[in-house]
C-alpha cells in the first residue's frame, strides 16, 4: 500500500495502533520522514538510575498523544518512526553500569581508583566500551541519513548524543547546541569516565565543526565548569536560571529573552534537551533534579521562535527521561518529542499543515 492511501485509511482521532510505531503511526520507516534513533543507556549514572528506560517509556505514553497538534496538525502525515536498538546497547548498559558503581564508591569515599589495578581495568573498559557505543550511534545516524531522512535521537543519560554529534559533523562545516539543561555537563571525565553524561558538552566542545554551545536553564556547576566556560573565549555562552529569572522579575518578557538567546546561536542548531532543565514536576524521576527551571511552554515556545528566525535547525536530542512508578515521565518526554518532531519538520519546510486558531470571544 503506497504511503497516500496509508494516509487516506487512517483515522487520526481513534486510539494509536497498539502494533504501530511511536505515537501509534502506521508507516514504515521507508515511509517515515523522520527517524528517531532510540539510545538505552546510562553506564556512568552518578545519582538517580533510569535513563536507559526513557526510550521505551517515550514509546509507550506515545500511544497516547493526539496527533491532532495545534501548531503542527499535519505533522503526523509526514510519518515517525522510532527505530530499534540493537539488543547489546541494553545489554552492555546493565553490564557496566554494575562494573562503574565500585569505581563510583571508591571516589566517592576519597581514594584513588589508580591504587586498584582491578577497578582501573574496568575502567578502561568503561572508556571503551562508551567509545564503542558512540561509533555505533554515529554509524546508525549516517545509515539513516543517507536515505534522506530526517534524525533525531532519544536517550538514555546525556552522554549519548556524541555520536549524534559526529555524524552531524560529517554533513556540516559549522553548527551550534542550544542546550537546555539544569547542568552544565561541561566536566572533564567526570569520575575517570571519558565518556560521563556529565562531559558530553565538553565532549561535544572537541568536534571542532561546533562553533558554539548555548546553555538555557543552567543551575548546577563546579570550578572546573566554570574554567571550561571562560578558556572557550565565547565558544561556550551561558544563560543561568537565575539570570534569566532576575530579567524576567525585572519585566522581560520569556520574548525578549528568547530572541536574544536565539541572537547569539550560530546559522545551523541542533537542539540538546536533557528534561531536567524543566522544573522537577515535569520530570520527577529524572537522574539529578534541580530546583528551578522552565516550564513545558517555555521550551516550546523558545523552539518555535527558533524554528521561524530564520536559522536552520539540523537536528535535536531528547534524554535523562527517566520512568517511575506512573507513565508521568514518559509522557511529558513523549508530548515534548512529538512538538520538537514538528518544529524540526516546520524549521525544513515540510508540510506540517496551518496552525489551528480557535474562536476566543
Amino acid at each position: 500500500m503506497i504511503k497516500q492511501q496509508i494516509i487516506d485509511n487512517f483515522d487520526p482521532s481513534q486510539p494509536g495502533l497498539a502494533d504501530a510505531t511511536v505515537f501509534g503511526l502506521p508507516f514504515s520507516a521507508d515511509q517515515s520522514e523522520i527517524i528517531v534513533i532510540p539510545v538505552p543507556w546510562e553506564v556512568t549514572v552518578s545519582y538517580g538510575a533510569g535513563a536507559s528506560e526513557g526510550p521505551a517509556a517515550i514509546l509507550e505514553a506515545s500511544f497516547q498523544v493526539d496527533l491532532n497538534h495545534q501548531d503542527f496538525p499535519e505533522l503526523w502525515k509526514l510519518g515517525i518512526y522510532m527505530d530499534e536498538a540493537p539488543a547489546h546497547w541494553a545489554t552492555n548498559s546493565d553490564k557496566y553500569k554494575a562494573l562503574a558503581q565500585p569505581i563510583i564508591e571508591m571516589l566517592e569515599s576519597g581514594e584513588a581508583v589508580e591504587t586498584y589495578p582491578a577497578l582501573q581495568a574496568d575502567l578502561d573498559k568503561i572508556n571503551k566500551v562508551c567509545r564503542e557505543l558512540h561509533t555505533e550511534v554515529k554509524d546508525k545516524v549516517l545509515y539513516w541519513m543517507a536515505k534522506g531522512k530526517k534524525v533525531v535521537l532519544v536517550g538514555g543519560d546525556h552522554s549519548t548524543p556524541l555520536g549524534y554529534y559526529e555524524a552531524l559533523a560529517t554533513q556540516h562545516d559549522d553548527f551550534g547546541i542550544l542546550h537546555l539543561d539544569a547542568h552544565m555537563d561541561l566536566r572533564i571525565a567526570y569520575e575517570g569516565f571519558t565518556y560521563s553524561h556529565a562531559s558530553i558538552m565538553y565532549n561535544a566542545l572537541q568536534i571542532p565543526q561546533i562553533s558554539k554551545i548555548v546553555q538555557v536553564g543552567i543551575r548546577d556547576f563546579c570550578e572546573q565548569e566554570v574554567a571550561v566556560v571562560k578558556k572557550a573565549n565565547g565558544r561556550v555562552l551561558v544563560n543561568t536560571d537565575a539570570d534569566l529569572k532576575s530579567e524576567m522579575f525585572a519585566g522581560k518578557t520569556w520574548e525578549q529573552q528568547c530572541e536574544a538567546i536565539i541572537a547569539t546561536l550560530p546559522q545551523k542548531v541542533c537542539i540538546s534537551f536533557d528534561i531536567d532543565g524543566m522544573y522537577q514536576w515535569y520530570a520527577p524521576n529524572t537522574g539529578t533534579p534541580v530546583p528551578g527551571g522552565f516550564s513545558f511552554e517555555q521550551a516550546t515556545y523558545l523552539f518555535n521562535k527558533l524554528a521561524e528566525s530564520g536559522k536552520e535547525i539540523i537536528g535535536f536530542d531528547l534524554v535523562e527521561v527517566a520512568p517511575g512508578e506512573t507513565d508521568w515521565d514518559g509522557n511529558v518526554g513523549a508530548r515534548m518529542l512529538f512538538h520538537m518532531c514538528g518544529v524540526l519538520a516546520k524549521n525544513k519546510g515540510m508540510n506540517v499543515g496551518n496552525r489551528i486558531e480557535f474562536p476566543r470571544k
